[in-house]
């Protein structure tokens, strides 16, 4: 059965699509069958792995609104071994649209259901909100991972995350777990990186991921050629980051 975990974090920039698309497909080259869903209204995790998404017709907005089954909105994309459920501009109305539904937070949980034995991991992307499409995500996730990101302002908006997955434990998904704290964007030359990542390690312990994902060009640049930094460049830091954190992520759900 295949484990459902979501990237979340209210914080726009701190590397979550980027963690999604490069995850899946690192999941994807140590041969784990992977399904990306992009519940992100700007879609890029979709496009990062080559989708036309103006040609979506089919995507996460009908999935939610089970409108359609979530196997017809599965499309092949540039990495191996990974589907995505694409994402488009169509999925900034589902907030509004779910607002009068009865089990509105359970719509992606339900539609999710025909369709994870058939996958080792499922990863959704979550849009960079507290919203409904989030609270969706989580409530159908088995676990939350964490991006965050080596700055100052890292930690501020982590305390609001925290009680936000405890208020979906008690209400809708006990059996949510953390799945880890990510730092991204490290960059080892800059004292306050090293700060950042002392204090995260410091009050959090095991809940930190022993990967750190470093600063990287080629993480930048691989999204617009519509390919994960696996496929773009094999030999970059960047791609032996994913690769580490895929390892470990196997290694902790074996």
């Amino acid at each position: 059965m295949g484990k459902i975990i979501a990237i979340a974090n209210q914080k726009g920039g701190v590397g979550k699509t980027t963690t999604t698309v490069n995850l899946a497909a690192s999941l994807g080259v140590l041969e784990k069958k992977v399904l990306l869903i992009d519940a992100d209204p700007q879609a890029n995790a979709s496009s990062g792995l080559g989708i036309d998404v103006d040609a979506v017709e089919i995507g996460s907005y009908q999935v939610l609104e089970h409108s359609n089954a979530p196997e017809e909105a599965v499309m092949k994309c540039s990495a191996p071994n990974v589907d995505v459920i694409p994402a488009h501009i169509d999925l900034v109305a589902i907030e509004i649209e779910l607002v009068d539904k009865e089990n509105r937070e359970y719509m992606l949980k339900q539609a999710l259901e025909t369709i994870k034995d058939n996958y080792d991991y499922i990863l959704i992307d979550c849009a960079p909100s507290l919203g409904l499409l989030t609270l969706n995500a989580l409530t159908a996730a088995d676990s939350v991972l964490i991006p965050i990101q080596c700055e100052y302002f890292a930690l501020e908006g982590l305390g609001k995350l925290l009680n936000t997955i405890k208020s979906v434990q008690k209400l809708h998904n006990p059996d949510l777990d953390i799945e880890g704290l990510l730092l991204t964007m490290y960059d080892s030359r800059l004292r306050l990186s090293n700060q950042v990542v002392e204090e995260v390690q410091k009050h959090f312990n095991d809940m930190v991921f022993k990967t750190i994902i470093q600063r990287n060009v080629k993480l930048s640049e691989a999204p617009s050629f519509g390919e994960s930094i696996i496929n773009f460049d094999a030999t970059s830091k960047g791609a032996n980051n994913y690769l580490s954190l895929a390892e470990e992520i196997i290694k902790k759900n074996s």
